[in-house]
């Protein structure tokens, strides 16, 4: 979901993204469903840094303080960021109505937006099924909320513990593991440490899908003339998760035993693009999906 709430007669950017006269994020408090309990408003939080950058009311001051910070070492922060964004919505279409899926786990899903993925599923096959996964207190409060009633399923769960995930009975309920599934790691590889076994979950995670599932994701990297890998890596050291910034070469592993979808791994911007782009404007995320052998 990684997403936003907004009011109607906030200033917004070219794509109705809500910001304020410069342009800048509209920063807000964390609103609609409350403060849940064992939320530190101020402790960072990478899905509320996240939820600002895309324009959200669900931050607090901790948050934007970092998400500032992160703009003043690189201002194109915001619009890779929600590049990242367009990149999900046109992958869901592409697996819906190319791939033919209609089973998604969605996780380190974030907060709320539009576009979320059991809608954008829902514009081309009103029988798509879609787990959202997360393990931060306050996405899971507005996540149930939105879902209430819905076809979708929110469960806690962390990437780091993938076998806690796949063993979930709300999972299994939800999704038939002998059909495809897509399994959506997007934004959410770059906060899972080395030391932490990224590689291994991801491939936990493709071996319990079938032939034909795929694999989504995005990654963080410092690639690029203009990165600023170490400072970006140290505005997240006092928020909940830390940032593991990789090259090309290191993200690529994530797809050992999955054949590529053309173009492969590649700048979000380029995945499928809807418009040209510069080369000073690539920057921020790769990303790419692989199919299941």
């Amino acid at each position: 979901m990684n997403g936003t709430s907004s009011a109607g007669d906030e200033a917004t950017d070219a794509n109705g993204t809500p910001a304020d006269a410069n342009g800048t994020p509209a920063g807000g408090r964390a609103t609609g469903v409350g403060v849940p309990a064992g939320i530190d408003p101020s402790r960072p939080s990478a899905a509320r840094i996240y939820d600002y950058f895309l324009g959200g009311k669900d931050n607090f001051e901790a948050d934007r303080a970092v998400a500032e910070h992160l703009l003043k070492l690189d201002p194109r922060t915001v619009e890779a960021v929600r590049e990242n964004r367009r990149f999900l919505v046109r992958a869901v279409r592409h697996l819906v109505e190319d791939a033919g899926i209609r089973q998604f786990l969605d996780i380190g899903t974030g907060l709320p937006t539009q576009d979320n993925v059991h809608q954008v599923a829902a514009r081309y096959a009103p029988d798509a099924r879609v787990v959202y996964v997360d393990n931060d207190p306050l996405v899971l409060a507005h996540a149930r909320a939105l879902l209430s009633g819905g076809g979708a399923t929110i469960v806690q769960g962390d990437l780091r513990r993938p076998d806690e995930i796949l063993a979930n009975p709300d999972v299994r309920e939800a999704l038939d593991f002998s059909r495809p599934v897509a399994v959506l790691l997007v934004a959410v590889l770059h906060f899972v440490a080395d030391d932490e076994d990224p590689r291994g979950a991801v491939a936990t995670l493709r071996d319990a899908v079938p032939s034909g599932s795929r694999i989504v994701l995005t990654h963080g990297t410092a690639d690029g003339p203009y990165a600023r890998g170490e400072e970006s890596t140290e505005a997240y050291r006092k928020a909940d998760r830390s940032l593991t910034l990789r090259s090309l070469d290191e993200i690529s592993p994530f797809f050992d035993g999955l054949d590529p979808v053309p173009p492969g791994l590649t700048w979000v911007q380029r995945w499928w693009p809807e418009r040209p782009y510069e080369d000073g404007d690539l920057r921020g995320m790769y990303a790419g999906i692989g199919v299941k052998r």
